[in-house]
């Protein structure tokens, strides 16, 4: 069965096209609410969402379903993926949902699915609601009187900001520390700015006065131009910007340097190791993680596990390999220690104990290897497979054959979004742009 729904993140598109209207939304609901209906107790899912004008539509229609096939909803109301992930487990609901499109921009929206694990759905699992959707729901409805109830949930939010703060070191706290917290006018806009002030620190907050319209407009981990010149507009120590659901995070240092997933990664690995925290004797990256992070971590004896692109799938090669972190380039980092999936706030934090633990600014400790020159370009598409064009293919294997083998090039369809992705990596940065350009050329003009 070929998929029509979910991609590499759950659902996700244009809001009120074919791929995501209230319909689609009802019918995913009752689907995972009979896939998770097991046993005879009362069933119950939770449900957060970003700041999205759109939330609010597909909510209700998500409610809808939920409570149709017996399921009780408890509504978080805007709170990070991570923490309704947490939650799923710590309420021991049967299914968590959040209700985001991530870093994408307001007009798309999203569905993300968590076990009673607050693991993200196997393939297999998510193809049994797709498989559901499309045979019809009506035999699965509930009668009158086991129809679910609705119920909004008003301290989620406390609930996070505690779970969060326990996972910074009681023996440390960030007085003294001025830190500019970019939120994206998204999920974490409350909880992020106050998790980091009750840990003592002096906060400048960007992105946090959202209006439906505005997430990862201009900001956020997709854009973190502003939090770097605040970085040095206010001289602060550090900066924190996080994508719209804040499990993905770009950090700056106090000379307003960016500080990239595969940097986090570095140093996460180097302080863990060496304190014997670390799990795996190394970390899982992705494809798309610079050969930089790879030299770097042999030259300390760890090794570095490439998983697919998506956060799901390097959970996987965690699990698989005994890891306990593990994360992508473009922010995604999972501590499986404290958490089940991407959580931003909390990647910031263990970034943040390092420094305090150290005593060293984030200039000196948090650019531990000279990244390869890499480049990555996105081409929008419409329809159509850009990538199986022969012309396209071609493009590709004469840009292999310049890079030779002191380089390497992928070419992939973004999960996502209508993008082909295009990187390159290699030492010569002038050659790694030409033929960066050179597949981007040839595929916008199939596209075009």
């Amino acid at each position: 069965m070929t998929r029509k729904y979910f991609g590499t993140d759950g659902i996700r598109g244009r809001t009120n096209t074919a791929k995501l209207t209230p319909e689609v939304a009802m019918k995913a609901g009752m689907a995972a609410g009979r896939i998770f209906t097991r046993g005879e107790h009362r069933h119950r899912v939770v449900i957060g969402k970003d700041t999205r004008l759109s939330g609010y539509m597909i909510e209700s229609a998500l409610v809808s379903g939920f409570t149709a096939v017996g399921m009780d909803v408890f509504q978080f109301g805007p709170l990070p993926t991570p923490a309704v992930a947490m939650l799923t487990r710590s309420l021991r609901a049967d299914i968590g949902v959040m209700i985001t499109a991530s870093h994408n921009l307001y007009e798309d929206n999203g569905i993300k699915f968590f076990g009673p694990d607050g693991q993200k759905l196997s393939d297999e699992v998510e193809m049994e609601i797709e498989r559901l959707m499309a045979a019809g729901l009506e035999q699965g409805l509930a009668t009158s009187a086991k129809i679910g109830r609705a119920k909004r949930i008003d301290d989620s939010q406390a609930r996070y900001i505690e779970f969060a703060k326990r996972t910074f070191p009681r023996n440390l706290r960030l007085d003294g520390m001025r830190i500019v917290i970019d939120c994206a006018h998204g999920a974490a806009y409350k909880v992020a700015p106050e998790v980091l002030w009750e840990l003592g620190a002096d906060i400048v907050a960007l992105g946090v006065s959202p209006d439906g319209t505005n997430i990862n407009l201009d900001c956020g981990s997709t854009a973190p131009q502003a939090m770097c010149a605040r970085v040095r507009e206010t001289r602060a120590d550090f900066g924190i910007a996080l994508d719209g659901d804040a499990d993905r995070v770009v950090m700056a240092d106090e000379k307003g340097q960016i500080i990239d997933g595969d940097q986090i990664l570095a140093l996460i690995a180097k302080s863990w190791s060496k304190s014997g925290r670390l799990k795996g004797a190394g970390v899982v990256g992705t494809v798309m993680s610079n050969a930089g992070l790879d030299h770097y971590l042999a030259s300390l004896d760890l090794k570095l596990a490439r998983a697919a692109v998506g956060d799901r799938y390097v959970l996987e090669e965690m699990k698989k390999g005994g890891f306990n972190v593990g994360g992508e380039q473009s922010g995604h980092i999972i501590l499986s220690d404290v958490s089940t999936t991407g959580d931003g706030l909390v990647a910031g934090l263990q970034m943040l104990a390092v420094l305090a633990q150290e005593g060293k600014p984030a200039s000196e400790a948090a650019h531990l290897y000279n990244p390869l020159p890499q480049i990555l370009e996105n081409v929008r598409f419409k329809k159509g497979s850009p990538l199986d064009d022969a012309k396209v293919k071609s493009c590709i294997e004469d840009a292999n054959a310049k890079l030779g083998a002191t380089g390497r090039i992928l070419v992939r369809k973004s999960g996502t979004e209508p993008l082909i992705r295009v990187m390159a990596e290699g030492e010569d940065e002038k050659l790694v742009r030409a033929v960066v350009r050179q597949i981007a050329s040839a595929i916008e003009e199939v596209a075009a």
